[in-house]
């Protein structure tokens, strides 16, 4: 049995902790809080969320827990992978830092291993454009 593959993305944002936390965890909205441009739409069908990017692929995710005490949003992307995954779940977790700033800790687990060099890049991509997002709300 393999290990699964884990990626990691620790970003400073340039706004505090609160706010940020508040665009995470509006689940229904991560085409206009999050990553605008890199999904387009967002539908959510009650703990199912369905993500549209702008290949029209579907991405269908399940959120599997939104902790307002800890900060931290878990999901499961179960179908609709433009690369052959048997395993996705991920997490956000949100931790202030210096007045004014916070951390977002993107954490995703993948399998198959080989796949992770690919998720990898748009777990990057998409925390840079979450960063810039968040730092422009």
């Amino acid at each position: 049995m393999g290990s699964i593959a884990t990626i990691v993305e620790d970003v400073l944002i340039e706004a505090d902790a609160e706010s940020v936390w508040d665009a995470v965890r509006d689940v229904g909205a991560v085409h206009e809080r999050l990553i605008p441009g890199y999904v387009l739409d967002t539908r959510m069908d009650g703990d199912v969320r369905y993500l549209t990017t702008p290949g029209g692929a579907v991405i269908r995710e399940l959120i599997v827990s939104v902790d307002d005490e800890l900060r931290r949003l878990a999901y499961s992307a179960v179908e609709g992978f433009k690369i052959p995954l048997t395993h996705h779940h991920a997490s956000f977790q949100v931790f202030p830092a210096a007045e004014g700033r916070c951390r977002l800790v993107w954490t995703t687990d993948v399998l198959p291993n080989d796949m992770a060099d690919q998720v990898r890049l748009r777990v990057s991509r998409g925390a840079q454009v979450m960063k810039q997002t968040l730092e422009s709300a």
